[in-house]
């Protein structure tokens, strides 16, 4: 018995010198390369977090807030957007945004189906450039899933198919490579950390220009039906809440103290905003709601998002306190003053919100404990700020009108009376949420 064990300690010994000498002669060659392992790690992690939003995220809170008969479409919407945007992005979205291009405005073809891309990191990062692609993928996915709150209950399938695809093409694409690829607004020094432009603002901005353009549901505002699964919106906003760290706390590009302090700024607007948007209710309605602090917290993660890495917790708790009274106010004008019908307040919320969080981040960037302060003056960075959300606007708003204008020729936006009145689930889908 002892010759056995002394054996196997033996094997067991010689196991263990050769692991930690193929680790000492595999390390020079992971170093060469330019990346860590830490950093990579946890961008890995980072991007499950962020598909995590949209799928199951996004699509229980925006299926929770429909009608009963219309929740496996917005459901099935998600899914379809996440699959299709994830081909687009490889074909060609990631070299647009990212691959080399002339004059700042658009990247090139260089990189479609990752052409070129190698395990090597891009210049000034510490990852292998495939998960940066694959990060940046889970952006692409959930900016045009943002503006399937605008459409619910009433949009043709197909036409939002061929719209989303387009619209990453002739809108995500240019705006990300402005700010994010190097484009002419990074040169200006637009500070967007993780998406307030480039995702909550032309997702928000195409929200309202796609309500508009298809038009009212057909009994809105009069007959219109309470979220008809409050739980579901809880669930899926929960998700968003916690996915939400990849998306601003993964932007750092690293396990680093950027990324620790987005992290925080991120969670404390969350929650400021949750509180607020629920204390406005009460005052309001006398009874604060589950959806109400659900929005709350979501219009909270939106404003926060370009700001996180430009501010500390004291201009976290400022940004989500005014992006709960800000954005509550835009639904309000929104959905009842002007009746439009942005179903799910897109543009209220993540629109509003971005917008918001993008121009008040000069403000608060020296404010209180762990703000990292500007290299710029206050003013000058709000006006470069200030641009860079009025031209990816009008961007959002052109081409999102175009596309609609060129796509119903062809492919109605929207499904028959019948339908709309019979849901979605079953008429577009032949499917059945619950069963009786």
């Amino acid at each position: 018995m002892r010759e056995l064990t002394l054996g196997h300690n033996s094997t067991a010994a010689r196991f263990g010198v050769l692991s930690l000498l193929c680790a000492v002669f595999s390390a020079p060659a992971f170093a060469d390369m330019g990346t860590s392992a830490g950093d990579t790690a946890w961008i890995l992690t980072a991007t499950a977090l962020v598909l995590f939003m949209t799928l199951p995220g996004l699509a229980l809170f925006y299926g929770g807030l429909v009608q009963a008969k219309n929740l496996l479409s917005v459901l099935m919407q998600c899914m379809a957007i996440a699959a299709l945007m994830s081909i687009v992005w490889l074909v060609c979205g990631y070299s647009l945004t990212f691959g080399p291009g002339d004059g700042g405005i658009i990247g090139g073809f260089a990189k479609s189906f990752a052409a070129g891309v190698t395990a090597a990191p891009l210049d000034g990062q510490s990852i292998p450039e495939p998960l940066f692609m694959m990060f940046q993928m889970t952006f692409a996915i959930i900016t045009p899933a943002l503006i399937v709150g605008a459409f619910v209950e009433r949009v043709n399938f197909g036409a939002m198919l061929v719209f989303c695809a387009l619209w990453l093409l002739l809108c995500y694409a240019p705006a990300a490579h402005w700010v994010w690829g190097g484009g002419w607004l990074a040169g200006m020094g637009v500070i967007d950390f993780a998406g307030g432009i480039v995702v909550h603002t032309t997702a928000g901005v195409s929200a309202l220009v796609f309500a508009l353009i298809i038009g009212k549901r057909a009994h809105f505002p009069k007959d219109m039906h309470p979220p008809h699964s409050p739980g579901f919106v809880m669930l899926g906003a929960a998700m968003l809440w916690v996915g939400w760290f990849g998306f601003n706390a993964g932007s750092a590009l690293g396990a680093n103290g950027d990324a620790a302090r987005a992290m925080l700024v991120t969670h404390t607007s969350a929650a400021t905003a949750s509180l607020v948007w629920m204390g406005i209710e009460w005052v309001s309605f006398r009874k604060p709601t589950l959806v109400g602090i659900a929005t709350g917290m979501v219009a909270g993660l939106a404003t926060i998002t370009p700001a996180a890495g430009s501010v500390g917790p004291a201009g976290a708790i400022v940004i989500g306190a005014a992006s709960a009274l800000v954005c509550y106010g835009a639904v309000v004008l929104i959905r009842q003053k002007l009746q439009i019908d942005d179903s799910l307040d897109v543009f209220a919320v993540h629109g509003v919100g971005g917008i918001l969080g993008s121009l008040s981040l000069p403000f608060l960037a020296a404010f209180g404990p762990l703000a990292p302060g500007l290299s710029k003056p206050v003013f000058t960075q709000f006006g470069v700020q200030l641009l860079g959300v009025a031209v990816v606007a009008l961007l959002s708003a052109v081409v999102t009108a175009g596309l609609l204008y060129a796509i119903r020729t062809v492919i109605p936006l929207r499904v028959s009376p019948e339908d709309e009145e019979a849901g979605l689930d079953s008429a577009t889908h032949g499917e059945t949420a619950y069963h009786q």
